[in-house]
């Protein structure tokens, strides 16, 4: 069985197809059939117009037509498409949902932060030893943060704040915003002591890799962070992209980024981030298959 997923990002969209697989032992066995990214950047338009232009409409009815026919040259047998912040937030939102779904076929729902943080946190759980102690999962995305509290597995506090990297770049997220997160994550060390801290997203992913990170466990110390982000904030977005190889729509985010895991990982006492390479595209299209196909499969 094959089953895609889409995710509209703030900053990015991806469309993800995976193999899924249930061998004679009754073993589960999962492939990645195929991976595309779009840099389509539609918080540059909602964190400074309030709504999605009609440009960049035009650019997410391509794109759909495009993951569409990959979606049918790949045999694909069911799909979810998602959006997140970025069309939280647009005026226009349902609107253009209606829009896209009328010249594409491509039916795309509007997932608040809590059901965001819910699929992440799910994947989290059946991928990585975390069923024992006190874990804090942070997705930084670029126009929100969703912060999620598992103790011994089981997901006990999520809360989604409207800290991004493209907010912060345009200048839209107050220090009280910020201050008021801080307050609340000092208050969840206080009470889940020993916390250990869970990272995704592209940026923490880049970190990861450009770091002198421990490559076994996936881990990189926020020691570490601070000193690639001293490195990369001394330099133009140009050089940035020379020097270490970056994306053009990842040179200028990973600055607010790392300022982000940082501000979390100090106010919950942490002094090391575990990034598993699981993203928000992986947590959907595993969440279909396990609430859809899983027994059936079985």
């Amino acid at each position: 069985m094959r089953l895609a997923a889409i995710d509209i990002g703030s900053n990015g969209a991806r469309l993800l197809i995976k193999n899924f697989r249930t061998a004679q032992d009754g073993s589960q066995q999962i492939s990645r059939v195929m991976y595309m990214r779009v840099p389509l950047r539609l918080g540059s338009d909602v964190f400074t117009l309030g709504k999605i232009s009609k440009e960049r409409m035009v650019m997410m009815k391509h794109m759909l037509k495009a993951f569409r026919q990959l979606m049918k040259l790949n045999n694909v047998d069911d799909y979810r498409a998602c959006a997140t912040s970025a069309m939280r937030d647009a005026e226009n939102g349902k609107k253009v949902l209606k829009k896209l779904y009328e010249s594409t076929g491509i039916n795309l729902e509007i997932i608040n932060g809590r059901e965001e943080a819910r699929l992440l946190c799910n994947n989290i759980v059946e991928n990585i030893e975390s069923t024992k102690g006190n874990y804090a999962y942070i997705d930084v995305g670029g126009g929100s943060t969703e912060i999620s509290l598992l103790h011994d597995g089981v997901l006990t506090h999520s809360q989604s704040y409207n800290i991004g990297t493209l907010r912060m770049l345009g200048g839209m997220v107050s220090k009280e915003t910020v201050e008021n997160m801080k307050a609340d994550l000092r208050r969840f060390a206080k009470t889940m002591p020993d916390m250990r801290m869970i990272g995704s997203g592209g940026n923490i992913n880049k970190l990861f890799k450009l770091g002198n990170s421990d490559k076994d466990t996936r881990t990189v110390s926020v020691s570490e962070i601070k000193s690639i982000y001293d490195k990369l904030k001394a330099l133009s977005v140009e050089e940035r992209i020379e020097q270490y190889g970056l994306k053009v729509d990842r040179a200028d985010v990973i600055i607010p980024a790392s300022e982000i895991f940082m501000i979390v990982a100090e106010a919950l006492g942490c002094d090391s981030i575990k990034v598993p390479n699981i993203s928000l595209a992986d947590s959907i299209i595993d969440g279909l298959y396990r609430n859809k196909y899983a027994s059936s499969d079985a």
